[in-house]
């Protein structure tokens, strides 16, 4: 049985976002509820009993201690439940929370060459002892299985793939770590419970739905997709930036190459977004997009909510 916690659904700097007075931010802080969120990262199980982190955002330590399934065992004086954690980019809301990890525990971090090579190059990355957590290459279009600590099947099956993107933005005009060749620095991930077959797909960031990945996705019954702006202009109509949704590697919800049309009539039973900017009037649960992106079958979730598949 494949299980998923969603333990943050935002974009990077959360809901609200410390510094920010917008609409959606000033709400979240008069309404906390289900406004309030921490960014975006998943925890997903095949036994319900050891769990592999999609992602580590900064706001981690928040998520494990709000999520039970991810406690240590009752008793036990130093446990984890937590098996290992894949990385699908190099950004700052997808890796900082590994710095709240460095307590010793042994687990395991899965990343592209080229996003490894950002780890090795900060010093930082270091608090994490190597003899201890292991960091293990993954190669596009080549599934592997993430083993539990003692080395025994987790029963997962997990199978990265390149999608529309670019590098962390703290890397533009700089040499990359990880050198020049394409693909690695953005990827969806296919996510399969080897015993009954279920999978769903994660693709946190996606700067254009092409032809190839409508094809992956077709048929899937769950689908994280990128959520980060519901307009692709949408931070600089607000004031807020300079930066185009697309020029930061994230495509929009809206327009005719947005994701909720480009995603329809794909048969997939349930979409789901995350990564939403604080920026996205689509987080207003009384807004016109937040009513127009339900109507075509996609859903915001709460922080901690579980899907069993």
């Amino acid at each position: 049985m494949l299980r998923v916690v969603v333990l943050g659904a935002a974009a990077g700097g959360g809901v609200p976002q410390w510094n920010c007075g917008c609409a959606v931010c000033r709400a979240a802080r008069a309404n906390p509820g289900e406004l309030q969120k921490t960014q975006a990262s998943i925890a997903v199980s095949a036994d319900g009993e050891h769990w592999f982190l999609i992602n580590a955002s900064p706001d981690l330590r928040q998520q494990l201690n709000a999520t039970p399934q991810l406690h240590p065992r009752h008793g036990a004086l130093r446990h984890t439940p937590i098996a290992g954690v894949i990385l699908t980019n190099g950004e700052v809301d997808a890796l900082a929370g590994l710095l709240s990890m460095r307590e010793n525990s042994p687990f395991t971090i899965y990343a592209h060459a080229k996003v490894l090579a950002i780890l090795k190059a900060n010093s930082i990355f270091d608090v994490l002892n190597e003899r201890t957590v292991n960091r293990q290459p993954i190669a596009l279009n080549e599934a592997f299985e993430p083993p539990l600590p003692d080395g025994s099947p987790s029963g997962l099956e997990v199978l990265p793939f390149a999608v529309p993107g670019k590098s962390a933005w703290y890397l533009e005009g700089k040499v990359h770590p990880g050198g020049d060749d394409a693909g690695g620095d953005t990827l969806g991930l296919r996510i399969r419970d080897k015993a009954s077959g279920k999978r769903f797909y994660f693709l946190a960031a996606c700067a254009e739905m092409t032809d190839a990945l409508k094809s992956e996705i077709k048929g899937a019954p769950l689908v994280f997709f990128d959520g980060t702006v519901w307009r692709d202009d949408e931070m600089i109509a607000a004031g807020l930036g300079a930066k185009t949704g697309r020029s930061m590697g994230h495509i929009a919800m809206s327009g005719e190459a947005g994701a909720i049309s480009a995603l329809d009539g794909l048969d997939i039973d349930r979409k789901i977004f995350l990564h939403i900017n604080n920026s996205n009037p689509a987080l207003l649960p009384a807004s016109p997009e937040r009513k127009l992106l339900e109507r075509a079958g996609w859903q915001i979730p709460p922080d901690g909510t579980e899907i069993v598949l």
